[in-house]
């Protein structure tokens, strides 16, 4: 029964009871219906409401959980912009002073400022040449091999965020990532030629090396629709052709300067005097602290390769410090055996040579693969530097292949075999990832990866060092190089004995 036919039911009886109570009786049952009446005007506007407030309340909600959406993206947004600025940040403080002071403390201290202006200058060349240029080919849309022109003077990079490379982060954080390790790359090419060529030639050798060789390896890799990129698998045509697992560099950064650093030591020649002298280290002390610098600066180098503050990063976080330490103690178990005790430099070699190995792997290994590619890494880069560097004479100054080429080689050919889907299913859910796993065909993409990257090396370099060397010539006076770096190319000294 409603409210309507409760109040007639109540007049019925009312109107009976008046008739026969007489004009009293009729009073008394008007001021009931009209209290009856009343109280069911009442009742019946607190449901209307009640109903309108309901559905106000529902409303709030859905508005409140939007809001709570929205702002739990604008918060992760910040985070992971905020990881990736330190990020860049850490990876620029392994030029400079990480491996400025690495590299300067292995030479003598006549070439100290000669050695440290050469990374130097590449945070300023290669920053540049970045924003007119580079970026837009290696990331820029364009074919399989090398990106386009669209992007050049940073055209269109601004501050949205591009879902093709990082959804969280504006194009910006992105770009001047990845303008760090534009940046490290060449300056680590120059290991191999330290004590011997012209700061001329250094400048227009590694903005050519630059255009010619990072960019289309990188934009392979790494960019849109690239050859080599594991992330382009599916979109047609010769995109993600052979997909070769980089998480954050091994052929893009350090196979190519490697290889590039050995053609360029062979093509220079030997320093006057090697091997009959013996070119020992003036400080490694100061060696030492740029290598823990580097150590330290990896973990923007390999977790800030996850492109957000997830746990990818810390992934990639964990596998850089046990591939680290197992690579030290590789190379210094492997000395101690064949020397009868481990050095200091042979420590942080190690260490550097582990931290070139998992870069490819560190966002695709678990924890224990990481100790064992650090390890192999370690006892594998001091045979190179040790053995084979001996065997055919090349010098090498600062072991740039040594390290750089053999530890980015094996470090990028063990990703095959480690890769877990458990950690990165980039293949999609379900699919295996290495060679371990059950995916046996992607040891053979590491190796088209890498041989990619040793021909385009070795071929681009060549070219490049003969127009270099027919332009300006590469390599200093043997005066000046009797005399230093320092004064012959800057007129100055790194260490002023009489003034002290």
């Amino acid at each position: 029964m409603d409210w309507m036919e409760m109040l007639r039911s109540l007049r019925d009886c009312l109107g009976m009871f008046g008739r026969r109570a007489g004009l009293a009786g009729r009073w008394m049952a008007g001021v009931v219906l009209c209290c009856g009446m009343a109280a069911v005007a009442q009742v019946s506007t607190g449901s209307a409401v009640g109903t309108a407030s309901q559905t106000d309340r529902m409303a709030a909600v859905e508005q409140a959980v939007a809001q709570n959406t929205a702002a739990i993206a604008k918060a992760q947004a910040a985070a992971d912009n905020s990881w990736m600025l330190t990020s860049a940040a850490l990876v620029l403080m392994m030029s400079a002073p990480g491996l400025a002071l690495f590299y300067g403390g292995l030479v003598r201290k006549k070439n100290i400022l000669g050695t440290m202006m050469q990374t130097f200058a590449m945070m300023a060349v290669i920053t540049v040449l970045w924003a007119v240029v580079t970026y837009s080919l290696a990331f820029g849309t364009g074919n399989a091999f090398i990106g386009g022109l669209h992007n050049m003077f940073l055209r269109g990079v601004g501050l949205a965020p591009d879902p093709a490379y990082a959804a969280t982060i504006p194009l910006q954080t992105y770009m001047v990532y990845q303008l760090m390790f534009a940046i490290i790359t060449p300056a680590l090419i120059t290991g191999a030629f330290a004590e011997r060529m012209k700061f001329s030639a250094m400048l227009l050798f590694m903005v050519l090396w630059a255009i010619f060789v990072y960019s289309p390896m990188a934009h392979m890799v790494w960019g849109v629709g690239g050859f080599l990129n594991a992330s382009a698998v599916g979109m047609g045509g010769l995109a993600g052709r052979f997909p070769c697992l980089d998480f954050a560099g091994g052929t893009v950064v350090h196979v190519t300067s490697g290889v590039s650093a050995l053609v360029t030591a062979i093509y220079l020649g030997r320093r006057l005097g090697f091997p009959q002298k013996a070119f020992m280290p003036h400080s490694v002390v100061l060696s030492f602290v740029g290598a823990s610098l580097l150590w330290v600066g990896w973990f923007g180098f390999n977790a800030g390769s996850a492109l957000g503050a997830g746990g990818l990063a810390t992934t990639a976080f964990v596998a850089t410090q046990f591939g680290a330490a197992a690579g030290a103690l590789g190379w210094a178990a492997a000395e101690w055996i064949r020397n009868g005790k481990p050095s200091a430099l042979g420590g942080i070699s190690g260490a550097v040579a582990g931290l070139v190995a998992i870069t490819p792997a560190s966002g695709f290994v678990r924890p224990m693969d990481a100790l064992w590619i650090g390890l192999i890494a370690g006892i594998f880069c001091f045979f190179m530097v040790v053995k084979v560097k001996n065997m055919f004479g090349y010098d090498d100054s600062l072991d740039a292949f040594g390290v750089h080429g053999s530890g980015g080689t094996m470090g990028a050919i063990l990703t095959g075999f480690f890769a877990n889907s458990v950690v990165n299913p980039i293949f999609g859910a379900g699919k295996a990832t290495g060679f371990f796993e059950g995916n046996h065909g992607q040891v053979l993409n590491q190796v088209v990866g890498v041989g990619i990257g040793w021909t385009i090396s070795i071929v681009g370099t060549l070219i490049l060092l003969y127009v270099v060397d027919k332009l300006v010539g590469l390599r200093v006076s043997e005066d000046d190089e009797r005399v230093g770096l320092d004064l012959s190319q800057h007129g100055e000294e790194g260490y002023d004995w009489e003034g002290a």
